[in-house]
């Protein structure tokens, strides 16, 4: 196992109706911004802003509606010095999110649309580049075999990092997410498959890896246990991940998750330190 690093951590904002485990909790602005600023407060380093879901069951949002839903929201929290995400696959959207003057662009079609790259190449922003299997919206339920999903996904990223580098982005700015639940398939295998390896895609691209699966169905299912059991399972794979060294982690419930790599960090640093002879009888 690598020495213990604490990972960046990515709060999950839903400004959403309808997203899979909270969906309308924060879609007025004055909901959304007190959970983004109790997530800075529970530890999140990034607030991750999501104006739509992309989940199989969710309705279609326009590029519109997820700006009306961002502008109470996102100028605020910039203008109190948080770090921010915006989490959407519209240009039109990313745009906007840009001149507000967004850190981060979280894109779960992995920036698909190169006639946005010109604009991606004059900023300096970070970009989450996500697989997503469906390729172009939001998470379909296909099938896919856990065997084929690491081969499928190392093709996306070698032919998605070579546009955005020959269209003038530094791929110093790209962090890797291979997607997980949905994203990956109809099924947990293919997920449970790429938790286990995305050692192997840090060390092929050579750029850090994000893992998003905060109350996926492919964890709970795996228990056989519901949503509503979600938050012990999530944060067994969450602590898995980051115990292995994953960059970044995006979650819904960052205290806990915060709680147990402090607890984590001390009981490693207490190990380490030096051992007093015991006393003899």
């Amino acid at each position: 196992m690598p020495a213990w690093s604490r990972p960046q951590i990515l709060g999950i904002v839903n400004i959403t109706a309808d997203s899979f485990s909270d969906g309308g909790r924060y879609l007025k602005p004055q909901a959304a911004l007190a959970h983004a600023r109790a997530l800075r407060q529970a530890g999140a380093d990034i607030l991750d802003l999501g104006p739509a879901s992309s989940h199989p069951d969710a309705g279609d949002v326009t590029a519109e509606e997820e700006i009306r839903r961002l502008r109470p929201v996102l100028p605020p929290l910039l203008a109190e010095g948080h770090v921010c995400s915006v989490d959407s696959w519209h240009s039109a959207t990313q745009a906007w999110a840009l001149r507000a003057g967004a850190q981060w662009l979280n894109d779960v079609q992995g920036f698909a649309d190169e006639d946005f790259y010109e604009t991606l190449a004059a900023h300096d922003c970070g970009l989450i580049v996500m697989h997503n299997l469906a390729r172009r919206g939001k998470a379909q339920r296909r099938p896919m075999t856990a065997d084929a999903i690491y081969d499928i996904i190392a093709r996306f990223f070698d032919a998605r990092l070579r546009a955005l580098e020959k269209a003038g982005i530094g791929l110093e700015r790209v962090v890797l997410d291979p997607g997980m639940g949905f994203f990956l398939g109809a099924g947990p295998a293919p997920s449970l498959r790429m938790l286990a390896q995305w050692p192997r895609l840090k060390a092929r691209f050579a750029r850090p890896v994000l893992l998003s699966m905060s109350r996926k169905s492919f964890l709970w299912k795996t228990t056989q246990r519901s949503l509503a059991d979600a938050g012990p399972v999530s944060l067994a794979a969450e602590l898995w991940a980051s115990l292995q060294g994953v960059d970044y982690v995006r979650t819904h419930d960052v205290a806990q998750l915060q709680d147990s790599l402090r607890l984590w960090q001390a009981v490693e640093e207490e190990a380490a330190a030096p051992q007093a002879d015991a006393p003899q009888a």
